[in-house]
């Protein structure tokens, strides 16, 4: 029987996330003898920014939907705009220096969360080269040694972003919202080498406050998720890591009682290479999610490595 895998994939997005959401995290991890994957914004909060997207279609529904105010703070709401944009990791270290310590697989969320997901198709090789550099430098301050992933923000990718990963020689990277095994991106008509592997869970964010999924049902919901392989689910500390902790520790602990086994992307990419070298490719393109305003970058299709 092909046994059931889940990486929590953690995404740290604003100081307050960093800040309450971090440590709450690490904690529940560390009681349960969980490795998570770890992804930090190390540069400034504007989190207030994202005001702009009350266009999109969908976006002020899932603001009131998932309480935003309460769960990300007044004043996050403010940061950027009205309120100076704080830096996120690099005041106090503390936080990103723990997870790394303890043994967590950590890599780069972004230097700035909102400018990469607002912005990034108007954004130069040059401009997300520079970025990436100025995160990955505050990471080897740190941590005392080199970032071998990253994972996106809002799932946004583009041509040049996946070129300048494949240039700064990640080990893996985790951009993508797909099926439950990792591949090769192609996009604009190019292969990329850099090893992608997807979001395969829906978001708490995307579930919570949905009329077809009552709050105490959503436990099950994700237990019903689960399928056997590969299962990635993507957390966020302003959320798991806050008020919604109750949920992930019920989650983590039903799955537990299921045999159910935890790994990091690092495990599953180390795996791969190992086991796997042959990789398939997948055209990635722009899709919607329930639950989500926007678009997402989304696995297509699949191709045997050789067989394009």
């Amino acid at each position: 029987m092909t046994e059931t895998i889940l990486v929590l994939k953690t995404d740290v997005d604003t100081l307050k996330g960093y800040r309450e959401g971090v440590p709450r995290l690490l904690e529940i991890f560390r009681t349960r003898k969980i490795k998570a994957s770890f992804f930090f914004s190390f540069g400034p909060d504007n989190s207030g920014r994202a005001i702009r997207r009350i266009f999109r279609k969908g976006f002020l529904k899932k603001m009131l939907r998932t309480k935003a105010p309460s769960t990300y703070g007044f004043r996050t709401l403010l940061y950027g705009t009205l309120l100076p944009a704080p830096l996120i990791v690099q005041p106090e270290p503390g936080n990103f220096i723990r997870a790394v310590e303890e043994g967590h697989d950590c890599g780069i969320h972004c230097w700035d969360h909102v400018k990469w997901q607002d912005r990034l198709p108007c954004l130069t090789g040059d401009q997300i080269r520079e970025d990436f550099l100025k995160a990955m430098d505050l990471f080897e301050l740190y941590a005392s040694q080199k970032p071998k992933s990253c994972a996106a923000p809002g799932w946004q990718v583009t041509p040049a972003s996946l070129a300048v990963q494949d240039e700064l020689g990640f080990d893996y990277c985790s951009d993508i919202r797909g099926s439950g095994y990792a591949f090769r991106p192609r996009m604009g008509g190019r292969t990329f080498k850099t090893l992608q592997i997807p979001t395969t869970l829906p978001t708490l964010d995307e579930v919570y406050g949905r009329e077809d999924i009552p709050g105490d049902g959503i436990v099950d919901f994700y237990l019903d998720q689960l399928q056997p392989g590969l299962n990635v689910h993507t957390i966020h500390a302003e959320m798991e890591g806050r008020a919604q902790g109750p949920i992930l520790e019920q989650i983590l602990d039903r799955c537990a009682e299921r045999g159910v086994t935890f790994r990091t992307l690092h495990d599953v990419a180390f795996e791969i290479s190992v086991r796997n070298p042959l990789i398939h490719v997948c055209d990635v393109v722009p899709g919607e999610l329930p639950g989500r305003s926007g678009t997402v970058t989304v696995q297509k299709c699949a191709r045997e490595e050789g067989k394009e």
